[in-house]
């Protein structure tokens, strides 16, 4: 299996490094995130200008083409956000809502959400996860009841990526049966701004945002609901095993960091009239550090090649073993990295403790390295 990129894929990660490394420093992401402002707008544009919202999106709406190498050029994407830390709504708008846009909505639908969502002038965030659903998708006690030609929506939904500054929603909802039946669930569009909608947003501790959304007989119409009225639970997976897909390529781009700058500050840090990194011990850790990365990147990028398969079974096996295996490194990496370089590795004055955080809410998002092992052992035990 051929792991090595493409020579389009290079230059993208060449040309987005080199913007990144320019124009989003530590310094410039503290700035950002000590204003107030939940997202750079500036940025944002920039990523559209660079054709990043349209990757894996239908050309007649602008975007380069639903092709079955869009979760590899994504991988490329997010290893170079997770290097930067970046803090943009990417795998909300684009992978998670975009995907399901792209995968269940009608040509219509398409072209109303589509080019605005490339053209980065609009936002979505998913509202899938509720409370005590511990990452299963199909808990879901929220209600759509249809009447005529609109649909009445109310319940509550819990830590919705970026949920607080998108413009629009993909709210998953139950049409009929019981709370964890798998069938019984719809997807609809909802304005974020509609009657009915409350908004509680928050930061998270690693610098992104969230929020918790309730639906007080939100009146939406039913042509804003997004393919079948009771099967959206396959399209809801299937963009959640590419959203962990982009983590898990964030995730080395993370680590790749925290690596470079642990081996920098241990060869600069003298104890013992010696640098730090010349003592055997020291060298032995590091190298584990190295490895570890390294398993996470062959996973990653093996997560991105099965991300497009038709086979739901063989998607999710490799995208649980992915997840198990990058949050095991993740973890790791993240303690190691802090540990060597001692008390100042727990400040928020170096960039490695962020690094740390950001890695520890990758493992979080979307079942941990776990939870994952165990729907691996599943659906190994069910063959």
């Amino acid at each position: 299996m051929d792991f090595s990129l493409s020579d389009e894929q290079q230059q993208l990660k060449d040309s987005l490094k080199r913007y990144l490394d320019k124009t989003y420093t530590f310094e410039e992401r503290r700035r950002q995130l000590a204003s107030g402002e939940k997202y750079s707008r500036k940025h944002w544009a920039a990523f559209a200008e660079f054709g990043l919202l349209g990757i894996g999106m239908p050309e007649a709406c602008g975007g380069l083409g639903a092709n079955t190498n869009a979760a590899e050029d994504i991988m490329v994407v997010m290893e170079c956000f997770g290097r930067s830390m970046v803090v943009e709504p990417y795998v909300s708008t684009v992978v998670l809502c975009g995907g399901l846009i792209r995968d269940t909505g009608s040509e219509s639908q398409q072209q109303a959400l589509l080019p605005d969502l490339i053209a980065g002038t609009t936002s979505f965030a998913l509202a899938a996860h509720e409370r005590a659903a511990r990452y299963r998708l199909r808990h879901v006690k929220t209600k759509a009841i249809q009447e005529g030609e609109s649909y009445f929506l109310s319940g509550e939904k819990s830590v919705c990526l970026h949920g607080d500054s998108a413009d629009r929603l993909l709210v998953s909802a139950r049409t009929k049966g019981a709370t964890d039946d798998e069938s019984g669930i719809a997807l609809f569009v909802v304005d974020a701004n509609a009657p009915g909608v409350s908004i509680r947003g928050y930061p998270t501790f690693d610098g992104l945002r969230a929020a918790d959304i309730a639906f007080d007989n939100v009146r939406i119409a039913a042509s804003a609901r997004l393919g079948d009225a009771n099967n959206a639970l396959p399209a809801l997976e299937r963009a959640i095993d590419h959203g962990v897909a982009a983590l898990c390529a964030e995730a080395v781009g993370a680590m790749d960091v925290s690596i470079e700058q642990t081996l920098e500050y241990i060869k600069n840090r003298k104890q013992f009239g010696a640098p730090i990194g010349s003592f055997q011990v020291l060298q032995h850790r590091m190298t584990d550090m190295y490895i570890a990365v390294e398993q996470a990147r062959s996973m990653s990028m093996l997560c991105a090649i099965k991300a497009g398969s038709e086979s739901a079974t063989e998607r999710r096996k490799a995208i649980s073993a992915a997840k198990s295996i990058v949050g095991q490194s993740a973890r790791y990496v993240g303690q190691q990295a802090v540990q060597l370089h001692g008390g100042m590795g727990v400040t928020d004055a170096l960039p490695i403790s962020h690094y740390f955080k950001r890695l520890t809410a990758i493992d979080m998002t979307f079942g941990d390295a776990s939870y994952h092992r165990g729907l691996f052992s599943d659906l190994i035990a069910a063959e």
